[in-house]
């Protein structure tokens, strides 16, 4: 289940059916029985991590509320190619005209529950859990977080107003990362949580001299991320922060980058590199 409002969600399925059908699905009409019906299924055509069933759903009620729809593989499942997500019944001229929006959102969103399952994968054994990052598609960052969860992963902050995250060009700013720190700690009558980004050792330092939730060791290779973490776990349990690496994260990488002992490696690849699950609805009666 996704954590997106309803009305984001309505938004964003009719702008998607409104793009694609615009004053008609011309060939749907011409071609199917106004009274047809008939059953139909959503199909992998690879191993992919579902996601997305929720918006498929509401594409398929939006075209025509008569269509029913069975779900087979839950947000979260790992199926196998050539198995059934989504199985429909109802009328085929909208079960038709809504395909391409629905697999739309379950390809999308199913691509980046695979590439976090992924990610999970490689990390298995370590303290490290895998977080999202807020590059994401603009208006569905509710959806693609969602689908990071049903991969396995964690949700970093969600926008700019739900955590407060310390940036270099906020450091700059503020003159210094103590300056900054402390003119948040002045501010902070929301008692939101507070990360600083820090890209040396020295930073870290001064980060330390201040009580902050968490630190994010920016583009730091593992050598100097093995050292923060020594550095930060000479501090008493109690008062030392989370460390969050961070910095071009790769597949082939991330092992090496959790045995160092961070807490959390926040990756934008999930978001914005994600590969498209190929994904096909199949409706039986119509095959030749």
């Amino acid at each position: 289940m996704t954590d997106a409002p309803l009305d984001v969600l309505d938004v964003l399925v009719g702008l998607a059916l409104a793009e694609d059908i615009g004053p008609g699905d011309f060939t749907s009409e011409w071609t199917v029985p106004v009274d047809a019906t008939g059953e139909a299924s959503i199909v992998a055509k690879e191993g992919v991590v579902v996601a997305g069933i929720e918006p498929a759903m509401r594409v398929f009620a939006a075209v025509d509320d008569r269509i029913e729809g069975e779900v087979v593989a839950p947000d979260g499942t790992l199926v196998g190619g050539g198995e059934t997500i989504l199985r429909l019944h109802g009328p085929l001229r909208g079960i038709l005209t809504a395909e391409r929006t629905a697999l739309n959102f379950l390809g999308r969103l199913s691509g980046i529950a695979g590439l976090t399952f992924a990610f999970v994968q490689k990390v298995k054994g370590t303290s490290a859990r895998v977080v999202d990052t807020r590059k994401t598609t603009p208006g569905f960052r509710q959806l693609e977080k969602a689908a990071v969860r049903a991969g396995g992963g964690e949700n970093h902050r969600l926008g700019l107003h739900d955590m407060i995250m310390i940036k270099d060009n906020h450091i700059a700013a503020a003159g210094g990362v103590v300056e900054a720190i402390d003119r948040v700690r002045d501010r902070n009558d929301l008692s939101l949580r507070v990360e600083v980004e820090v890209r040396t050792l020295s930073e870290l330092a001064e980060a330390l001299t201040r009580s902050v939730d968490r630190v994010l060791l920016d583009n730091m290779d593992v050598a100097t991320l093995r050292a923060a973490v020594e550095r930060v776990h000479a501090e008493s349990a109690e008062s030392r922060p989370e460390l969050e690496a961070s910095g071009n994260v790769r597949l082939d990488t991330v092992r090496e980058i959790a045995e160092t002992g961070v807490d959390l490696i926040s990756v934008g690849a999930l978001t914005h590199s994600a590969s498209v699950a190929d994904l096909s609805l199949r409706v039986p009666d119509l095959e030749r």
